[in-house]
């Protein structure tokens, strides 16, 4: 496979309607040529690839066929997308995927024309292909609606409502399931199962079938002369059509083909020979520390056990599956299925953790409320890739955990601030059965050059730490940010300012004496999280006003992200952009101690009462 520049073939698509345009003859060139590009960007930027090198000979296929942009093409997730954005007029940009200005990983709507509906989670695809099929019938308007899953996806419950609804309703929406036996890992489930025996048996009476679409397939999805006409075909029909097409993830680049994930998720590497430049760690990363700590709460305790949602490398899960794998359980794709399994465990006594990224868990919040913390369970809650995650963007941010489970009776929230801290809550939290408890804890490495191998440390329910007193500044800080915390209190102390920083631990229950206290001995507390407005700093505001600490006394401000979604960055850069990072809490100080003093020299105001104060002071009778 060689890697020159593009070759004259692709350089010629600039749209569509050029791949309509083109001699079938020539098609498979163009694949090849799709393929190299593909591998040549990716091997630059990093990013999704595996999904996208088992779709090239699809996407051709699709866009060939329906009259993209009018029909409405929609991938679900998105990570197999990348070479449908190089058809769609984004060739030129594809060095920029994923990187701070650049093209999303995912569909996006304000990118193109071409992506009608935006993607990062799994599973919505059919359902916003329905939508879109309806409106159309009803206004009345030409071009079909058309989506892409894979069968990983299809362990969802959207993905299976969605489907009931289509066969019921009979609107013409094509259905291309995407079969290629993988996710990020290997797909779990008894639907898995019956792909493999529709691909070997080929039977006309299957699931798929019995919901009411027409269903076509097997078909190689890596032949053009089969996918094509299957493609017309499913066009032409008018009510819901189901395409099975079998692919192979990471097809037609070997080191892809050879990794064990098919290579779904790299970071820049040789294109050579697959190997991804990855730069040697100075800290475990947090998601590690979390699987060792499970690891060990598990060899003390036969009834601990683990969860994931078809995430578990990204958990950190398979770390404790190859440790106790009777106790380890993939669900797929199913967050509200593995909340709600969890709950079952826990009311048998198990101590289940069901570890999901931040983003994922908003997809199981009913089953958080009505089937864990209405009735009291001790389930445990591993967030990980809390707060932003860079490159994967604002579909994957981890935003609004806190606030969630935050206003939630019963629920114990806590967030470690390195990964010392985070071992010693895992512990912690194996050792509540009071009701539910979560921690929260950010994508990548620790801190570095802490004791892991020692007991942990005892975490006390509902009590934070102060790390350093002053006189002037409290700076009150939950999570990670402690260290951007103290780093900012140092710059102060240099310039003439006694911070005192403390870490809050807890969200609920918050140590309110902790609170109190650092309101009572400072003139300026601040607040810091990584964490949507509503949860931290919401709940230390609750505290004081109900304390009644007088007006004019204090002053607070709370640092939170902010209310609006940001695009992919670095999370540096990110964290300097919202003002989380030292110098943004030093900024913040500095304003908020400036109005202060610009307040103590201004006139007193004549507040709303002292106007009217004079015309209903005769209206006022003893």
């Amino acid at each position: 496979m060689a890697y020159d520049p593009i070759a004259d073939l692709l350089s010629a698509i600039r749209s569509p309607e050029d791949i309509r345009t083109l001699d079938a003859a020539a098609l498979p060139r163009l694949a090849g040529e799709l393929r190299q590009a593909l591998v040549r960007t990716v091997s630059r930027t990093g990013g999704h690839l595996g999904a996208s090198l088992g779709v090239v000979e699809l996407t051709i296929a699709l866009h060939r066929v329906f009259q993209t942009p009018v029909d409405a093409l929609i991938w679900d997730v998105g990570h197999q997308a990348y070479v449908h954005k190089m058809v769609t007029g984004r060739l030129g940009r594809m060095e920029t995927i994923r990187r701070p200005g650049g093209l999303s990983g995912f569909t996006k709507r304000d990118e193109s024309a071409y992506d009608p509906f935006g993607a990062g989670h799994s599973s919505t695809s059919i359902s916003a292909a329905l939508g879109f099929a309806a409106a159309r019938r009803l206004l009345g308007r030409e071009g079909r609606a058309v989506c892409v899953i894979g069968d990983g996806a299809l362990s969802a419950g959207l993905a299976y409502e969605g489907l009931n609804n289509a066969g019921h309703a009979g609107l013409p929406v094509v259905v291309i399931l995407n079969d290629n036996a993988m996710s990020i890992s290997p797909p779990v489930g008894a639907v898995a199962g019956h792909l493999d025996d529709l691909a070997a048996e080929g039977s006309p009476a299957n699931l798929f079938t019995a919901l009411g679409f027409d269903y076509r397939g097997p078909i190689d999805g890596h032949d053009l002369d089969q996918l094509v006409p299957a493609l017309e075909a499913a066009r032409a029909a008018d009510g819901p059509v189901l395409v099975h097409v079998r692919t192979r993830k990471g097809h037609g680049y070997a080191p892809a083909e050879a990794a064990a994930d098919r290579l779904h998720g790299v970071v820049p590497f040789d294109p050579a020979t697959g190997v991804q430049a990855k730069a040697k760690p100075v800290a475990p990363s947090y998601t590690r520390v979390f699987a060792d700590a499970l690891v060990e709460a598990a060899d003390a305790d036969h009834r601990v056990v683990g969860i994931t949602a078809a995430m578990a490398s990204g958990t950190g899960i398979d770390r404790f599956a190859a440790a106790h794998p009777d106790r380890a359980f993939d669900v797929g794709i199913a967050e509200q299925h593995a909340v709600t399994f969890a709950a079952g465990l826990a009311c048998e006594g198990m101590k289940p953790f069901c570890a999901i990224y931040s983003t994922f868990l908003q997809r199981a919040y009913d089953q958080i409320v009505h089937d864990v913390a209405l009735q009291h369970l001790p389930v445990r809650f591993a967030i990980d890739r809390a707060g932003y995650v860079g490159a994967d963007g604002p579909t994957h941010a981890g935003s609004y955990d806190l606030a969630m489970l935050g206003c939630l009776p019963g629920f114990v929230v806590m967030a470690p601030a390195d990964e010392a801290d985070l071992r010693a809550m895992v512990h912690a939290a194996a050792d509540h059965d009071d009701g539910p408890i979560a921690f929260r804890y950010p994508r990548g490495e620790g801190v570095g050059g802490l004791d892991l191998t020692g007991p942990p440390d005892r975490v006390e329910i509902g009590r934070g730490r102060v790390l350093r007193e002053g006189d002037d500044v409290a700076i009150l800080s939950l999570g990670t940010r402690l260290h951007a915390a103290l780093a900012a209190a140092e710059q102060l102390e240099a310039e003439g300012v006694s911070v005192s920083v403390a870490d809050a631990r807890f969200v609920k229950p918050l140590d309110e004496a902790l609170v109190l206290g650092l309101a009572r001995r400072h003139r300026l507390l601040v607040t810091v999280e990584e964490a949507a407005a509503g949860g931290f700093g919401a709940a230390a505001l609750q505290v004081m006003a109900r304390a009644d600490l007088g007006p004019g006394r204090l002053t607070v401000r709370t640092l939170s992200l902010p209310d609006r979604f940001l695009p992919h960055d670095n999370p540096a850069a990110m964290m300097r952009a919202v003002g989380l990072d030292a110098e943004g809490i030093v900024g913040a100080v500095r304003l908020a101690s400036a109005r202060r003093r610009r307040m103590a020299f201004a006139p007193p105001a004549r507040t709303a009462l002292a106007r009217v104060a004079p015309r209903i002071a005769p209206r006022i009778t003893p």
